[in-house]
């Protein structure tokens, strides 16, 4: 019996299906389910604002935030907004770029990364929705509308918000990394 139970392991150095999986489930990649959600919530929402919402429109919703129905032809702050159309693709051709440049270094992380693996799933997940929209609409639906005094930020939205929070981790892990004594020294 013991020998027949030998004769079924594969030999050693040689992976099995169940060996290749529990690899695969260890992979940065893993974390795409992330990158998916974000463009997930972010296309609902921007669904819901078009449908709800004619472009200009706002409700208040507290004395320092609106739900605004606004249209961005530019990338970050309406960076390029008022140009003759080249932009949309321009812009598109960016995201297309860092997105795949994204998903190589997700794929080359360390395993056990999951700080780096859910910056750059964000990042990559807000890339993404926003070039949805780039390609389909030629802009990008924003309807969070914070103010101050007068003052209104640039209208976002959920693919802008996860953009700004996966940068956020990107420097704060750098931060992290620059801090970390290398070994042997004091």
């Amino acid at each position: 019996m013991n020998s027949n139970m030998a004769s079924r392991r594969p030999p050693v150095g040689k992976a099995t299906s169940q060996d290749t999986l529990a690899e695969s489930t260890k992979s940065p990649l893993v974390w795409l389910w992330l990158s998916g959600l974000v463009i997930l919530l972010d296309q609902i929402t921007k669904l819901a604002i078009t449908e709800l919402y004619a472009y200009g429109d706002s409700t208040s919703v507290w004395s320092f935030f609106n739900i605004v129905r606004a249209h961005n032809y530019g990338a970050a702050f309406s960076f390029l907004a008022g140009e003759s159309g080249w932009q949309r693709w321009f812009f598109a051709a960016i995201a297309v770029g860092v997105s795949v440049m994204l998903v190589q270094w997700l794929r080359k992380l360390p395993r056990d990364d999951w700080f780096m693996a859910v910056a750059l799933s964000l990042v990559l997940g807000g890339a993404l929705g926003n070039l949805i929209d780039r390609i389909v609409l030629g802009y990008v639906v924003d309807f969070l509308d914070f103010f101050w005094s007068g003052y209104h930020f640039p209208a976002f939205n959920i693919a802008d918000s996860a953009i700004t929070v996966g940068a956020c981790m990107l420097g704060l892990d750098i931060l992290r990394q620059t801090r970390k004594k290398p070994e042997g020294k004091s």
